[in-house]
């Protein structure tokens, strides 16, 4: 397929919506493209409704408890995705402690289970993952530095959260330059924070989609789908998804632990 196109393409109601985001929206200038493309959006909420049918299926065996008292003794993907969720709180909980992590296991649970699955659609061939463009990345980036912001100031005060930004307690006749300075050292590095977060992780699931795209494309053109050239690849895949996430979740709750830890803490 074309660059840009997957099966999404096909749908009887693509052309319609292309016309109509473009009309609401305009162009898209993290695309460079005077048309704003739909193939992220529609593919990101394929992965939405997918969890959505995840949760409903992980809530009806919570119920049952009697079912849940042993662990089962093969694989599921009930298992796996307890193992995602497990995995996550256990790293949440070792750098911002057992409660706080409890607290954010919502929010930091579903973006490790969003972002893990949109990846990994991108395994499938003949589909893009919605995490290779940048409009997604950054929209997940911004939710996290709208949280913790949000949570600092909820947390310390607004008055005290944000002094932090200044520095630490020095002399007067070494405030009146160190602190304007620390203070503006700090603005831009949390300001870069969503954009480190968003570009990360849009420029490696690029890279990984094409580099996977171009290899099994040349295979397949030679008639050598059935050699393990493919399958390695396949696996290089399955792990830059899967650091891709870490990395996105560790990330974001350093920089929350961050902002809602105190002085005595620090």
């Amino acid at each position: 397929m074309p660059h840009g196109e997957s099966w999404f393409s096909f749908l009887p109601f693509y052309e319609s919506l292309q016309h109509a985001m473009s009309e609401a929206f305009g162009p898209s200038y993290m695309e460079h493209n005077p048309h704003l493309g739909v193939q992220h959006v529609i593919a990101y909420t394929v992965v939405v409704f997918f969890l959505l049918g995840v949760g409903l299926y992980i809530n009806r065996r919570l119920k049952n408890t009697e079912d849940n008292i042993l662990p089962e003794g093969k694989v599921t993907f009930y298992g796996f995705v307890e193992t995602i969720v497990g995995a996550t709180y256990n790293m949440s909980a070792d750098l911002m402690g057992p409660k706080p992590a409890k607290y954010f296991l919502p929010l930091i649970g579903a973006c490790a289970l969003v972002i893990f699955f949109s990846n990994a659609l991108g395994l499938i061939p003949g589909f893009l993952p919605p995490t290779d463009n940048l409009n997604t990345t950054f929209a997940m980036a911004m939710i996290i530095f709208v949280v913790t912001h949000v949570y600092g100031v909820k947390e310390h005060g607004f008055v005290k959260y944000f002094s932090h930004f200044f520095g630490p307690k020095v002399p007067w006749w070494i405030a009146w330059f160190i602190n304007p300075l620390m203070f503006f050292i700090e603005l831009i590095s949390h300001a870069v924070r969503p954009v480190t977060l968003a570009i990360r992780l849009m420029a490696n699931m690029t890279a990984d989609h094409l580099v996977l795209g171009i290899f099994v494309s040349l295979f397949a053109s030679m008639g050598l789908v059935l050699l393990p050239v493919p399958v390695v690849f396949y696996l290089m895949g399955c792990l830059v998804i899967t650091v891709q996430n870490l990395v996105f979740c560790l990330l974001s709750v350093i920089y929350i632990t961050l902002a809602i830890q105190h002085e005595e803490e620090h």
